[in-house]
């Protein structure tokens, strides 16, 4: 058994991007209505001749040049998304062929809005049982492809993009240890189901679990990592809607934390949201090398994921 650390991150968008008051456009909606109950102010949006490996692909790239490394040295590829169309070859596979890779192991998770969080997870726990060497993890998520465009509840809040990170051996323990679970019961309050599959979502439900059961979890996850919350250098939480994520972070009591406020410019981009708010945060130099960063998933089924990473 070894330590593990994230070596380094990167992220991508697509160009279009979507106003408030392109949104007005199209359903019944204003910026004001929306930056009221969301907090977000534009999103982006991929085309049709984007597909969601070839977000993936792009953040992933981003992540193995800013580790100095080549795509022949990951051996384990992990794409987490809810949002691919087609079941094989699954999106994982897609971006090893894109990025022209040796031999990787290649696996997609679909836990929805915590999907990063699972899928650092698990290459943590590979890595440290020697069952890799060198994980390229990504989240990626092609929202505006699922979302239903006449429901100004959903339709406002979604985004596309990716985040990637690399893990790697490491002699510390720099990715801490995961707390992990889901609310059985509650798996409906967040869904996207039918042919063509729609997102929908329960958003009063989801907004009172997240806020009153959420602070807790996140606390223990910390504690897990040997931290207090007033340690913690920045949070990235799950990037769903601002007037979640800011209650959340001052119940936790990171008083000393960046909050990653992403969804303002990016909207709800489910599995790529902290990734990609990460990776940004660490692009700005708004966190110090070494610093304890606390990642906390949440959402569709209704499944949640955290842990305390060491900033690369």
């Amino acid at each position: 058994m070894t330590g593990t650390r994230i070596t380094a991150l990167g992220h991508y968008q697509p160009a279009k991007v979507l106003t408030n008051a392109d949104l007005a456009k199209i359903v019944d909606t204003s910026d004001e209505w929306i930056r009221s109950r969301v907090g977000i102010e534009t999103r982006h949006v991929a085309g049709p001749d984007e597909p969601v490996d070839e977000l993936a692909a792009h953040a992933g790239a981003k992540a193995i040049a800013s580790a100095g490394l080549t795509a022949a040295d990951i051996d384990l590829v992990i794409v987490a998304t809810s949002t691919a169309i087609d079941r094989s070859p699954n999106m994982a596979a897609r971006v090893a062929a894109r990025l022209s890779m040796g031999s990787p192991a290649t696996m997609d998770l679909n836990v929805v809005c915590s999907g990063f969080t699972h899928a650092l997870a698990t290459a943590d726990h590979a890595v440290r049982a020697g069952a890799a060497t060198r994980a390229l993890v990504i989240g990626a998520d092609k929202m505006a492809e699922i979302a239903d465009w006449t429901d100004r509840t959903t339709c406002v809040l979604v985004g596309d993009g990716a985040g990637a990170a690399i893990v790697e051996a490491s002699d510390s323990d720099d990715i801490g240890p995961v707390l992990w679970g889901s609310v059985p019961e509650m798996g409906h309050a967040v869904r996207i189901e039918g042919t063509p599959p729609r997102f929908a979502q329960e958003g009063q439900s989801v907004y009172r679990w997240a806020t009153t059961q959420l602070p807790p979890l996140a606390r223990k996850v910390c504690e897990k990592a040997g931290v207090t919350p007033e340690d913690l250098a920045a949070v990235v939480l799950h990037q769903a809607n601002l007037r979640i994520i800011e209650p959340l972070a001052a119940k936790i009591g990171a008083v000393n934390a960046v909050i990653a406020r992403d969804v303002v410019e990016s909207g709800n981009t489910s599995a790529a949201s902290i990734p990609m708010a990460l990776s940004k945060l660490v692009e700005r130099g708004e966190i110090t090398s070494g610093a304890p960063v606390l990642l906390f998933g949440f959402g569709g089924n209704l499944s949640y994921a955290g842990q305390v990473v060491r900033c690369p």
